[in-house]
């Protein structure tokens, strides 16, 4: 079938949006309409060339939400009508790692998907007869994908598919790094470091768990405000300053939990300091640029701190995605006010243009 996609030819070009040839689903795939595609940075990121993994062309985006039209054989978790959101990170339910709770690392179809294929090796995408690659296992900035059952979560169909689509990524991420990679307690102090869709997610999973305090610091005072609104008790513009404040406004301990959503690494090691001697957890969720390093005194961490990655806030996909969503629906997470920017596909350049100058939290395409 024909689709429009937005194709990334080249990177620090812009992307363009042109026809392709989609091919139908094979066994254990499902064709998917897309509804609704959020613009993540880790797509701007890519289209920049600063991702050392990145490649071309490939047809970009990843945080999509859409409908189910076709399946292949013995596809059993999914069926034409359900509506579902794309999973960069799958979960097979039967892997080492999809077995253990310690992780939502899945294990089953990594390697192709890293390169830009399907668990077969193969692309469903043409153009001109020449195959382009996936990106991410999703590629939805397009009308339609095909993507693995495993990479698929099935939602209530109540839920409105703009609202969905920041659930394949970054509000996923903020929300699981503070309920399940760091596992907030009720009552616990947090700091969090940038107020994108993550930081923001992390300050609603926070917010969610229990926790007594919530700081909230970022170098925009719109920002600021969003993180107000989603639950932060305290918030701070950022400074050079910033973990000297954080601790005095802890009793000179720091807190219990800090999160960085920013992937700047001096931001990074902002977090681990402002973490609480002796038991304080800093969760790094940001992507640091090609080649950074992350650098620590070993006392910050001798002293009891810990530091912790998260991949996607360590949410397991095909199960706590619906879960996610589910909470939305029932008035505890406010996504309208996370979608800035509503656009059509011909936008997207327009898109990068947003995220670049932080204009707004987060621009979804609507697919009409």
């Amino acid at each position: 079938m024909r689709i429009r996609a937005a194709v990334l030819e080249q990177f620090g070009a812009p992307l363009v949006v042109q026809e392709v040839e989609l091919v139908e689903p094979r066994a254990g795939e499902a064709l998917v309409r897309l509804s609704a595609c959020g613009v993540c940075h880790t797509d701007l990121y890519t289209a920049s060339g600063a991702d050392p993994t990145g490649y071309s062309p490939c047809v970009l985006g990843h945080e999509g939400a859409g409908i189910v039209e076709r399946v292949g054989d013995g596809v059993s978790h999914v069926k034409p009508g359900d509506q579902v959101i794309t999973l960069f990170a799958p979960e097979c339910g039967t892997c080492l790692h999809c077995r253990s709770p310690r992780t939502n690392r899945c294990l089953a179809i990594r390697d192709q998907q890293n390169a830009g294929y399907l668990p077969d090796g193969t692309t469903r995408l043409f153009r001109a007869g020449e195959p382009l690659r996936h990106f991410m296992g999703a590629s939805a900035f397009a009308e339609y994908t095909v993507m693995p059952e495993i990479a698929l979560a099935k939602v209530s169909p109540e839920a409105p598919p703009a609202g969905c689509a920041p659930f394949a990524c970054g509000l996923s991420t903020g929300l699981g790094a503070a309920l399940f990679t760091a596992r907030v307690e009720p009552g616990a102090t947090v700091a969090v470091f940038g107020c994108g869709l993550v930081g923001l997610g992390a300050v609603i999973g926070a917010r969610l768990a229990g926790a007594g305090r919530i700081i909230a610091v970022d170098l925009s005072e719109n920002r600021l405000a969003e993180a107000r609104h989603h639950g932060a008790t305290d918030t701070r513009i950022a400074a050079p300053d910033v973990v000297a404040w954080v601790r005095t406004e802890t009793g000179g301990f720091g807190a219990d939990y800090t999160f960085e959503a920013t992937g700047n690494v001096t931001v990074m090691g902002q977090a681990v300091e402002a973490a609480r001697e002796a038991w304080g957890v800093a969760t790094m969720c940001g992507v640091a640029g090609k080649g950074e390093l992350l650098e620590l005194v070993p006392r910050l961490l001798i002293t009891g701190r810990r530091v912790v990655g998260t991949s996607f806030g360590g949410v397991k996909g095909r199960t706590q995605v619906p879960l996610l969503v589910d909470r939305w629906l029932a008035g505890e997470i406010d996504v309208d006010a996370l979608i800035s920017h509503r656009i059509r596909l011909e936008e997207i350049n327009h898109a990068f243009e947003l995220m670049e100058r932080q204009d707004g939290i987060r621009t979804v395409i609507e697919f009409s």
